[in-house]
């Protein structure tokens, strides 16, 4: 399916842009055209562009990448993860004996088979089109590199992976950073323009007001993921248990990432907290609050 905003054609995903899908967008000048993230829906298939946008290296959100033979290019954050896919499997940190059939779901589901030639580009760059550009607003914090995209004139930014789903921010990478993702969520605030694109979901968003308005419930996942664990921290608790307890997933999700990223989100979260005074380590590897 097919929505346009001025001169920005939104590719929408299969189911609405949910995981393992996403949405992509194909933005046209006078002089060239470019697609941002193209996703799985576009590898059996792809509008023909002149050069790819990648918000971050993911694997949903490149795995269109073969429908296309012009240039790529990605914030230099990212940039390692896209040109190896070896790279990108350590990024999400999961243990070694997850590897080899991890390795195997992003080549053959997604179709990711490295991009050694891809160029990397930082906060700032501009993509002109000829009457229309395309500038690169780095919000690192889902992973290092993540960014997004202001359109103009037709006054769109592509917020990505800032996607105001329910599910709220993921940072549970190796590369990923709370306060980076928090300051990303700002900065987006920050921003007038006139449509709100996501990767996922919810689509796009037409107003600031209505955009800044679920931003702030997207970004109140975090404060609720924090009084879960601090409730949970009435009595001490070691980082594995507290990753058992869960403070991302729900209970029914399985698979080799659950635990490593509900590890790593814990120890995030652990760590602010007691910067904050409001966790301590009682005993060796065990933590209450305070």
């Amino acid at each position: 399916m097919e929505e346009t905003y001025g001169g920005i054609s939104v590719l929408v995903g299969a189911q609405r842009g949910a995981y393992p899908f996403c949405n992509s967008l194909l933005v046209g000048g006078a002089d060239a055209a470019l697609v941002i993230d193209p996703s799985l829906s576009l590898a059996a298939g792809a509008p023909p562009a002149d050069l790819v946008l990648v918000s971050h290296a993911h694997e949903d959100h490149i795995a269109g990448l073969g429908s296309y033979d012009g240039p790529v290019h990605i914030h230099d954050g990212d940039l390692g993860a896209l040109r190896s896919r070896e790279a990108m499997l350590a990024g999400f940190g999961l243990p070694k004996e997850a590897f080899a059939v991890t390795d195997r779901m992003l080549r053959d589901e997604f179709h990711v088979t490295g991009c050694p030639d891809a160029l990397g580009f930082v906060d700032g760059s501009v993509f002109d089109l000829g009457g229309r550009t395309v500038t690169v607003v780095h919000l690192p914090g889902h992973t290092p590199g993540h960014s997004g995209f202001l359109i103009e004139p037709d006054g769109f930014l592509f917020v990505a992976d800032i996607d105001l789903t329910s599910f709220g921010p993921f940072y549970g990478d190796v590369g990923s950073d709370l306060a980076d993702f928090e300051a990303s969520m700002r900065r987006c605030a920050e921003i007038d323009a006139r449509w709100y694109g996501t990767a996922h979901q919810k689509g796009v968003i037409e107003g600031p007001q209505e955009f800044r308005s679920r931003l702030a419930g997207f970004a109140d996942v975090i404060e609720r993921r924090e009084e879960t664990l601090l409730s949970f921290l009435a009595e001490p608790r070691s980082v594995g248990e507290i990753a058992e307890h869960r403070l991302v997933y729900r209970p029914h999700v399985d698979g080799v990432h659950v635990g490593p990223v509900e590890r790593r989100t814990a120890e995030r979260h652990l760590a602010r907290l007691a910067a904050k005074g409001l966790v301590a380590e009682v005993d060796p590897g065990r933590f209450r609050a305070v």
